[in-house]
């Protein structure tokens, strides 16, 4: 989304000199941060604002544990990954044995680059390379990557790349019991399209809990029955835990709330708090027959920072609870605004996975209201709350704040979202 100001604001037009016009920022009035701490952001202004969107910083804004391990890795060593370097194996070590299905790691810096080796890796583990995404993810934004994009089903402008539309219950291909088997139709007739083509099919990519997709509520069986078919046919589940990992759904991974079993398993934004951090995981097969190939390496990655960076994470995770804390604040987020259908003006579905929800808005013919849900996400930042918008009609607003979320700002937020929702 992009604002401006009535009045031109000196920032702005600094901005749009030195980045070049168009670079985004949210909000109709955007917002001059300044500083962070905790779940808490502050404005220019001295303002504090409750940060209900960024998973970047998952442990909280600025936290002393990761400060602390960031510079004083910085001030002992850190270079590139072909020296021996005990803080990224470590954290290579780690990872893999929380994720229980890998068994390495090849480290980058961008959730982007993780996912265009998970790309290469199945390609060149199966042989083939066709891919399978949903009709309106996101996984990153290079040439490559950027192709899975908003593609729709049927969309064969990316002769490599089929999309299916994405399984849901609230808009579903056919209704009841036979919609998890609809989905799994189209994902088959993708499959088989790719291999007429002679590609071949090599992995089926998704987020498992629907991110972008605006976290619909997923057809029993789909998940499990996906990963099965994407096997007999010879390929690899690819899971993107960009956003779903990390404790966000009160389970350390997406893919084990949603009954996924995935063969690359690919992490990215909240590893380093802040630090540039992702990482792609699988079986050590996988893994050395992608080094093999490709010979991959990253400046940056795999470093003595990454690693110590890393490794505070998992710590603070582990030892402040933060996915118990994540799990019941969601909870009863949740509660509160599903408390609110019915009663709520256009608030017509409310989903949850942790400590993430979406707020679904419709107008008064039922149809998807995105200018409604951008007006909200715009008065709760009046508010001093920070959302977002998301979706496949961008009409949800988004809600995904570090996992150290206070209980007493989620219920403040309940009382914010009942001021705009019955006034804007």
């Amino acid at each position: 989304m992009t604002g401006t100001s009535a009045t031109p604001d000196p920032l702005i037009e600094r901005r749009d000199r030195a980045f070049g016009r168009g670079a985004k920022l949210f909000y109709d009035e955007p917002l001059h941060l300044v500083r962070g701490q905790g779940a808490n952001l502050f404005g220019a202004d001295g303002r504090r604002y409750v940060d209900m969107y960024n998973n970047v910083p998952c442990v909280g804004h600025a936290h002393p544990r990761i400060v602390e391990a960031m510079a004083r890795q910085q001030a002992t060593l850190n270079t590139h990954s072909r020296y021996l370097s005990e803080p990224a194996i470590a954290l290579a070590e780690r990872l893999t044995a929380l994720q229980r299905v890998t068994d390495s790691a090849v480290f980058s810096c961008s959730g982007t680059e993780a996912i265009e080796v998970a790309l290469r890796m199945a390609r060149i583990a199966t042989g083939q390379h066709g891919i399978v995404c949903t009709d309106h993810t996101y996984h990153g934004n290079n040439t490559v990557v950027g192709a899975l994009t908003n593609l729709p089903a049927g969309d064969t402008r990316h002769p490599a790349i089929r999309s299916i539309p994405f399984p849901e219950t609230l808009r579903p291909l056919v209704p009841g019991e036979a919609s998890a088997d609809a989905y799994i139709a189209r994902l088959k007739a993708a499959i088989d399209d790719l291999k007429s083509t002679g590609l071949g099919f090599a992995a089926l990519i998704l987020c498992p809990i629907l991110a972008n997709e605006g976290l619909p509520d997923i057809p029993p069986g789909f998940m499990a029955k996906a990963a099965a078919l994407v096997r007999a046919e010879g390929g690899l589940v690819i899971a993107d835990e960009v956003q779903a990992g990390y404790g966000r759904t009160g389970q350390w991974w997406g893919y084990d709330k949603v009954g996924l079993t995935p063969d690359i398993v690919v992490t990215g934004k909240p590893m380093g708090a802040g630090l540039p951090l992702a990482a792609t995981c699988a079986k050590r097969d996988v893994v050395e027959a992608f080094r093999a190939e490709a010979r991959y390496f990253n400046t940056f990655a795999a470093s003595p920072l990454q690693g110590a960076v890393g490794l505070a994470v998992l710590d603070v995770i582990e030892e402040e609870g933060l996915i118990d804390h994540a799990r019941t604040v969601g909870a009863e987020l949740k509660a509160g605004l599903q408390q609110r259908l019915g009663h709520t003006p256009g608030l017509l579905d409310v989903r949850c996975k942790g400590l993430f929800l979406a707020a679904e808005f419709v107008d008064a013919d039922g149809n998807p209201d995105a200018p409604r849900a951008f007006a909200l996400v715009c008065a709760l930042r009046r508010e001093g709350f920070l959302t977002s918008v998301d979706g496949a009609f961008n009409n949800c607003v988004k809600i995904r704040p570090p996992l150290v979320l206070p209980r007493e700002d989620a219920l403040a937020f309940l009382d914010a979202f009942d001021r705009v929702t019955a006034s804007a």
